[in-house]
């Protein structure tokens, strides 16, 4: 009997081939793999200050895991820019059933006793726990698009400087909720940009 093809993991594998910030002139392309992998270590660090200086209980592993996978529908749906998915009310609302449908035509491509694990990853739990949890992974999407403005501005390149400022506005606005957001900011974001000698002091 022939084994039954899923193609869940090779569908993730595009990741690597989608753009992000489409509308932006870029000195160097960031694609949905490089991002993803940041917003995953970045998660994960917020979590374990969380755990470590402000008494959480959230798990960094799984905040990790769900920054590797936080935007995977748009391995379908392409990179929406900002502008565009929060121009309306209506616009915003319509794009997340489009991600949600392409969300599940993705888990679709996994074997049935597999899906739950995926779905949970997707989806969250509806518990205090995974709700901060969710939270400091949006945050960690936030810096990274914030760093990319960084690396960006120290390019030369200035087409990103109010995306700049709109992000820091909203990177704060998340620090007065979870100080570990604070904390990230204030120790580690001044080093991005720096020149490789810089950071090897």
């Amino acid at each position: 009997m022939k084994n039954q093809e899923y193609t869940f993991f090779a569908s993730i594998s595009r990741m690597k081939y989608i753009a992000r910030w489409a509308l932006m002139r870029n000195s160097r392309e960031e694609t949905l793999s490089e991002h993803s992998l940041e917003v995953a270590m970045i998660a994960h660090a917020l979590c374990t200050i969380a755990n470590i200086r402000y008494g959480a209980s959230v798990d960094a592993d799984r905040a990790a895991l769900i920054g590797l996978y936080h935007d995977a529908a748009e391995i379908i749906t392409g990179d929406m820019p900002t502008p565009v998915k929060y121009f309306s009310e209506e616009i915003r609302d319509a794009y997340r059933g489009v991600e949600q449908a392409a969300e599940e035509r993705l888990l679709g491509q996994l074997p049935g006793d597999l899906r739950p694990v995926y779905a949970a990853i997707f989806h969250g739990e509806d518990t205090t726990e995974d709700r901060h949890l969710r939270r400091l992974v949006k945050a960690a999407d936030k810096i990274s698009a914030y760093i990319k403005c960084i690396e960006e501005e120290k390019a030369g390149n200035t087409e990103f400087r109010t995306a700049r400022e709109t992000i820091r506005a909203a990177v704060r606005r998340m620090e007065e909720e979870d100080p570990e957001v604070g904390d990230f900011v204030r120790e580690f974001l001044g080093a991005y940009g720096k020149t490789l000698d810089e950071l090897s002091g």
